[in-house]
């Protein structure tokens, strides 16, 4: 590996350049930290779940999980960061990616408070501004959820 592809592996990224890229704002921005960048190729980060999350008072009372539909979120928004990056400072400034579609969509376990969501995506292809992604989410080094995901690349 040359010198340039291994920085641009040991790309992260915190709370403010996510926030930077992603439109999102709490509490619907679910990601917190990405650890890891390989520009075209994948991405890793994570969401700490806390009690104090907006939608565990109703989902479910009594015994808190994390909705299976905003994991796929996260893994979207994990995976819209892979593609902002791909794309570079330039063109993710003037970019947004909208989740265009999920497939294969399973859930092994629940995530519930107190849980580290480590996610990753893959890149896997793109035509006609349609991005495609594998996406993968574990807790502790067990899968919890696995999908595809689309993103639409469209114009600020």
């Amino acid at each position: 590996m040359s010198d340039q592809e291994q920085n641009e592996s040991m790309i992260t990224m915190d709370h403010a350049e996510i926030s930077e890229l992603l439109p999102h704002r709490y509490p619907f921005l679910l990601v917190d930290r990405v650890v890891e960048v390989q520009k075209g190729e994948l991405i890793r980060g994570f969401k700490n779940v806390t009690i104090n999350e907006p939608f565990f008072g109703g989902h479910f009372p009594g015994h808190p999980i994390m909705p299976g539909v905003l994991i796929v979120e996260a893994l979207a928004q994990v995976a819209g960061l892979l593609g902002l990056k791909t794309l570079g400072e330039e063109r993710a400034r003037n970019t947004l990616y909208y989740f265009a579609g999920v497939d294969k969509a399973r859930f092994k376990r629940p995530v519930m408070p107190g849980d580290r969501l480590d996610m990753e995506a893959r890149y896997l292809k793109d035509k006609g501004g349609i991005w495609r992604f594998a996406c993968e989410a574990k807790v502790d080094g067990k899968v919890v959820c696995q999908c595809e995901v689309m993103c639409a690349e469209r114009e600020r």
